[in-house]
């Protein structure tokens, strides 16, 4: 069952915790969660990718945060989509968002997405190496690639996580990083993604960059 049009996005997570796409806690630590997303960037990007959107966080509360912003939510999952789809609908927002059933290496190869986008997103989307090599393809250069980090990463841990030989590969040095109120850190994409990446869909996690 959709929600109805005019529903708020606080309405739409509930629905996405119900269906299990959206994980314990309030849903309005989920939205400030998501905001955080908005200091790893200078200003409303003008093309939004949300890498993995699942249930939509955080890249439908970027959207509706970001009200000029054509954004992407990208996500493998038919069910997922399919309630992504109705949620930007039922926001009213479907003129400048949309959503693309895609497996992320597959995707970052279409012409129309990659090195499209000025700041990509990820929240839980895999392990460091494997969000660097989905999430670079996509964007332009100057573009950011921002991470949600878990609680209490410090600078060594940082190092280990995200090798700047590593990051290398794929064009993207470490930006910045912030702790509150929820760790982020971004990553700014200094040349093209080299056109051997993403390599074939698995393969990232089989085998990672770093």
């Amino acid at each position: 069952m959709s929600s109805p049009p005019g529903t708020t996005v606080d309405a739409i997570l509930e629905r996405s915790r119900r269906l299990g796409f959206l994980g314990p806690g309030s849903v309005r630590v989920h939205v400030e969660h998501a905001l955080g997303f908005t200091r790893g960037v200078d200003g409303p990007p003008a093309r939004l990718l949300d890498l993995g959107s699942g249930g939509g966080v955080p890249g439908l509360v970027l959207a509706l945060h970001w009200t000029e912003t054509a954004t992407v939510l990208l996500d493998a999952s038919e069910r997922r989509c399919a309630f992504l789809t109705e949620a930007v609908a039922s926001l009213g927002c479907g003129d400048r968002v949309i959503v693309v059933r895609s497996r992320a290496e597959r995707a970052g190869g279409r012409d129309d997405l990659r090195g499209q986008f000025d700041a990509v997103v990820a929240r839980g989307f895999g392990p460091p190496a494997v969000t660097a090599e989905c999430g670079a393809p996509f964007l332009a250069v100057g573009g950011r690639l921002v991470v949600s980090e878990p609680p209490g990463f410090g600078q060594t841990a940082d190092h280990d996580r995200w090798p700047p030989a590593g990051l290398s590969l794929v064009g993207l040095p470490a930006d910045r990083a912030w702790e509150r109120p929820y760790p982020h850190r971004s990553l700014v994409q200094e040349r093209p993604c080299p056109p051997g990446y993403p390599r074939r869909e698995g393969v990232p996690a089989k085998r990672p960059l770093f």
